[in-house]
């Protein structure tokens, strides 16, 4: 699947579960609840995806081309062979990385206009 810059910017923006499940990829494999864990932890609670969310998202993610599923799986006997395994592709880490700009630059025009934001 050949994707295009066009193709990223189509995607824009993305939904906050995406971008989430998106990110938890970025820079290892893992599996659906190792996602929901992620996200869990990464944003202190405040994000907490559901079983059936995760699994829309996948499902959508996958058919975008922005993950895709492995079959390569971290030490399978110390695994569920159950579980399935999703690392995100160089045209998922291009949408990830425009919808970081994309925010980044929200987050300019806000202070521009003088809104108080907190530290991350």
């Amino acid at each position: 699947m050949i994707h295009q810059a066009g193709d990223v910017d189509a995607l824009l923006p993305l939904p906050s579960a995406t971008f989430h499940i998106l990110l938890a990829l970025a820079k290892e494999p893992r599996h659906g609840y190792a996602i929901i864990l992620d996200v869990e932890q990464r944003t202190s609670g405040e994000l907490r995806l559901s079983a059936g969310t995760l699994y829309r998202s996948i499902q959508r993610l996958l058919e975008q081309g922005l993950i895709r599923e492995i079959h390569n799986r971290p030490a399978p006997e110390l695994d569920d062979e159950r579980r399935r395994y999703y690392r995100i592709t160089p045209f998922g880490t291009a949408v990830a990385s425009a919808e970081a700009r994309r925010m980044s630059g929200l987050v300019r025009m806000a202070r521009a206009q003088g809104l108080a934001l907190g530290k991350a």
